[in-house]
């Protein structure tokens, strides 16, 4: 692969248009995972922040290739033909459907586009994405395709990185991606995380950090400080993949972490602020977000958004 220069900082400078589509949300009745959240986000920063439509790109779905990158054919042919078994279905969490798929290769190909903007742009903003459950050859814990290995490898095969940093800040280990990129130096893979919940198995990532229960902002956030900038310097990635889950938040129903909102806010802060110093660009995906008040989890992507385009 080619040699991949820093970004300046002057760069970031730019207001990046914003990957989404209504096509996110999939009516999977009375379910714990509440994908209005996307048109929630979309709708408060046009009502509240005078964002307009033409700030927002509409991304294209993955293409098979595209997914295969990652997935394995067996399982893309189970997708598409509907053919998964119970056991596959339970496993995955989410009720089945043929929406359900599209609206997966619409979301993967809305992580590339975001990869896209970020090596542009400097910053990539998706509303959606950060389907970190997904392995090569299943679904689980709601996630149906792995976009973020799937935007990863997209990029570098078309020579536009050679190497990424994963840094997985929600509340649940990513165990799809730790797997997927098992024993490749080509990226790394950092995950904070609850040690005591999902998922009970968990790969090795390249680095993982279990945090004890209810841990608050601060020692959080001094986590992050200390082990980000360290891994930065040390791998010198170029495109840093921000999966930017809103549930270490302490009203969460599926966690037990105790992290504020602005917390969470600093949090953002300070992964965006670190790509920006070190000139690398950044693509953002939302995760998981699972509040008592799903305006919550909608309040807390919605910063995440705001914080990565420099209008907090």
């Amino acid at each position: 692969m080619r040699q991949v220069s820093r970004l300046p900082a002057c760069l970031y400078m730019s207001s990046p248009k914003i990957v989404y589509s209504k096509n996110y949300y999939v009516d999977i009745g009375q379910h714990v995972f509440p994908t209005i959240k996307y048109r929630l986000i979309h709708k408060k920063l046009i009502e509240e922040d005078g964002f307009k439509e033409t700030d927002f790109i509409e991304p294209n779905p993955a293409t098979d290739a595209d997914i295969l990158l990652v997935h394995t054919r067996e399982y893309l042919d189970k997708l598409k033909d509907g053919t998964l078994t119970q056991s596959e279905i339970m496993t995955l969490e989410l009720p089945y459907s043929e929406e359900l798929v599209r609206a997966s290769y619409l979301c993967a190909g809305g992580t590339i586009e975001a990869a896209r903007v970020a090596l542009r742009e400097g910053v990539g903003i998706h509303v959606g994405g950060g389907f970190h459950h997904a392995f090569h050859d299943h679904g689980e814990g709601f996630c149906v395709l792995n976009d973020i290995g799937i935007g990863i490898r997209k990029m570098q095969e078309l020579e536009k990185i050679n190497k990424a940093f994963v840094i997985d800040c929600d509340l649940h280990q990513g165990n799809g991606t730790a797997a997927i990129f098992k024993d490749d130096d080509s990226v790394f893979t950092f995950s904070m995380h609850q040690e005591s919940n999902y998922p009970f198995f968990k790969p090795k990532s390249s680095m993982d950090l279990g945090l004890r229960d209810r841990i608050k902002d601060d020692e959080y956030l001094g986590h992050l400080r200390k082990n980000v900038p360290e891994i930065i310097s040390r791998f010198k990635p170029e495109l840093i993949v921000y999966v930017a889950g809103a549930d270490p938040y302490k009203e969460d129903i599926l966690g037990n972490l105790s992290l504020s909102i602005d917390g969470l806010k600093k949090r953002d802060r300070i992964v965006f602020e670190y790509a920006k110093n070190y000139g690398i660009p950044i693509v953002s995906v939302l995760a998981g977000g699972y509040a008592m008040d799903y305006n919550d989890t909608v309040k807390i992507h919605y910063n995440t958004v705001m914080t990565g385009l420099g209008r907090e």
